[in-house]
């Protein structure tokens, strides 16, 4: 029992150090550097006392100097280092086979830029009273003729599965589904198991 109580204080002791000792270094390195900026500026001023922080040998000026060289480093290693790095990995990843159809679904899904935006209901046939969810993709067809005009590009997912189809339809059978289109995503990927949620704070 005492040894157990031992090893565990002992561990909580260990874990102090770990966590203590670096921030100590750091704020001491810290200090150290700022007394050091701080001294070109007490040296142009014949009453050093009133350029300096009560009780320490940092002045005011010398923080402002640090925090200054702080922001231009961290500018000079984005610009310089980080966004050049970043730059040559990503044309590195283009070349590798099929990196970039993956990313584009892959974006066209999820983040700032994803397409599947616009959920929508979409009568495939006048005869037929028959409705499929898709989502809009393409509300400009210019660019497959002048006879698609007034026609629109709806992506229709299929059910357990991550492949659907691309359908031309006219603008006027299609109606917009006011729900959350990620909730709309799953429910056709789920066969309609999922259900839509009613909530309209989550309607997008």
């Amino acid at each position: 029992m005492k040894n157990s109580t031992f090893r565990r204080i002992a561990g909580y002791l260990i874990s102090g150090i770990i966590i203590i000792v670096p921030i100590a270094i750091v704020v001491y390195i810290v200090y150290k550097v700022l007394v050091l900026l701080s001294l070109p500026v007490k040296s142009l001023f014949l009453s050093e006392d009133s350029w300096v922080i009560p009780g320490t040998e940092i002045s005011p000026l010398g923080i402002v100097l640090l925090l200054g060289f702080m922001v231009a480093a961290g500018w000079a290693a984005t610009k310089l280092i980080n966004e050049p790095i970043k730059e040559r990995f990503d044309k590195w990843l283009e070349k590798i086979p099929l990196y970039k159809s993956v990313t584009d679904i892959v974006n066209a899904f999820v983040g700032s830029k994803k397409k599947f935006n616009k959920p929508v209901l979409v009568k495939v046939s006048k005869e037929q009273d028959i409705e499929v969810i898709g989502f809009i993709t393409d509300e400009d067809l210019r660019e497959l003729g002048d006879d698609h005009e007034g026609q629109i590009g709806v992506y229709v997912p299929m059910s357990y599965s991550f492949s659907g189809h691309l359908i031309i339809v006219p603008r006027s059978n299609v109606r917009a589904v006011d729900r959350n289109s990620v909730d709309v995503m799953k429910y056709i990927v789920s066969g309609g198991i999922v259900e839509l949620d009613n909530d309209e704070n989550d309607k997008k």
